[in-house]
């Protein structure tokens, strides 16, 4: 469908502004002498302390390159090699994409706007009842994440990519155009999600589906991330879900020294997987994470999600010495402890080990997380938590808007 042009220049306004430097102004030795993709279809950014790949496939983030506390450059994200391998890819696990319209899952792949029911691709779970799929997750089975974005800006510090949703895509209503920006400068990531509902009213809730491992694979001691750091100030509670993942409806108290309670101090994904309760935690026969928190910042009065300190999690490896802390405007997070990966994943080039038998050059269980920054994860189904201004959007109002920014630092202190 042909972009309407004066929605496109509405969506130009939205864009931050990005620099004209030329290729070779930041303080990188890996900036590219031309902007536009590499051989491998990869289009790079670069910060002085940063460098990033992207494609338009998903809107992806495909490599993310920092020194750790040694000096040496870590890719710290999952991915590929050749972006052509995306799109191949059977077992698509959303790998750095930006899934939509409506990320994490639908209870029955169905919800109702103004008294009717609207009825999306079922892709999860399938059941005698259902053999398509109980629930719908990350936008069905062509969501966003799945999809070729148009590069619509890219300099040396940023780009931009967008995608216009027909209506009726997926069973979704209405169409819907959006812009993602994604810009590096000093050690920060910044990233910017609009979305702007031009026909009809329609749920829309983007993210940023990135799988971590801050030694870039390449620990000597374990293959797994385990023995990452994890901390959520604000969240004392989470979303209630099944054994499926599908929420109930309850909020649920993360209680002082439970698995799920990395509100009261900083604690290794590891520490309590041990123990009975983390038995299902993920879901049926799972042990792990794959938990939805609410960040609860009002308790503490009006705030700039941007201020200093102000981040809602922290992830760090003393082995590696890189921290990364997640800041946003968001009001829930997503952690995925990589539950599912069973080692058929291959590493990048730019990963692993090389020489060690132990750790083959694939990503085991726990070998990663995925952290998702998002509002409360179908919320569309449940209007007695009142967040409809947050979810559901119409042409005419507000657009939707995501923001965050991944801050990198380097901090090896140890934590059990």
């Amino acid at each position: 469908m042909r972009l309407h042009t004066g929605l496109a220049s509405v969506g130009a306004l939205l864009l931050p502004f990005t620099s004209a430097q030329s290729p070779g102004g930041t303080g990188s030795s890996n900036v590219s002498s031309s902007l536009g993709p590499d051989e491998n279809g990869f289009y790079w950014i670069y910060s002085e302390n940063l460098s990033a790949a992207f494609i338009p496939y998903g809107a992806s983030i495909a490599k993310l390159l920092i020194h750790d506390k040694y000096g040496v450059e870590r890719d710290v994200v999952a991915g590929f090699d050749n972006a052509t391998a995306y799109s191949l890819d059977a077992a698509h696990p959303h790998l750095g994409g930006v899934p939509g319209r409506y990320a994490n899952r639908i209870q029955n792949s169905t919800f109702e706007i103004d008294g009717e029911t609207y009825h999306v691709n079922p892709n999860e779970n399938p059941t005698a009842d259902a053999p398509d799929g109980a629930d719908t997750l990350h936008g069905g089975h062509d969501g966003w994440d799945y999809r070729n974005f148009t590069v619509v800006s890219h300099a040396n510090d940023s780009i931009t990519f967008s995608i216009v949703d027909p209506d009726g895509e997926q069973g979704f209503p209405g169409e819907v155009i959006s812009y993602i920006t994604y810009t590096l400068h000093d050690f920060t990531w910044d990233f910017k999600m609009v979305a702007i509902a031009t026909t009809q009213k329609t749920p829309i809730m983007l993210s940023s589906h990135t799988y971590w491992n801050l030694d870039g694979f390449a620990n000597n001691e374990t293959n797994t991330a385990l023995n990452h750091t994890f901390y959520l100030p604000y969240s004392g509670q989470r979303v209630g879900v099944d054994n499926i993942l599908i929420p109930t409806g309850d909020i649920v108290a993360n209680k002082q020294g439970s698995v799920n309670d990395f509100w009261s101090a900083p604690k290794q994904i590891g520490a309590d997987l041990q123990s009975s309760e983390a038995e299902g935690n993920c879901g049926f026969n799972c042990t792990g994470y794959d938990t939805c928190w609410i960040i609860n910042r009002g308790q503490d009065g009006p705030y700039d999600w941007r201020a200093e300190g102000g981040f809602v999690a922290r992830l760090q490896s003393a082995w590696s010495g890189i921290q990364l802390d997640v800041y946003t405007d968001q009001e829930a997070f997503q952690m995925y402890s990589c539950n599912g990966q069973n080692g058929t994943m291959p590493l990048k080039t730019t990963q692993g080990l090389s020489d060690n038998e132990d750790f083959p050059r694939t990503i085991p269980q726990y070998g990663c997380l995925v952290m998702e920054v998002e509002d409360w994860i179908d919320a569309i189904n449940h209007p007695e938590w009142q967040r409809e201004s947050k979810q559901i959007f119409g042409p005419g109002g507000d657009p939707y808007v995501l923001q965050a920014s991944y801050v990198f630092s380097i901090n090896d202190t140890a934590t059990s």
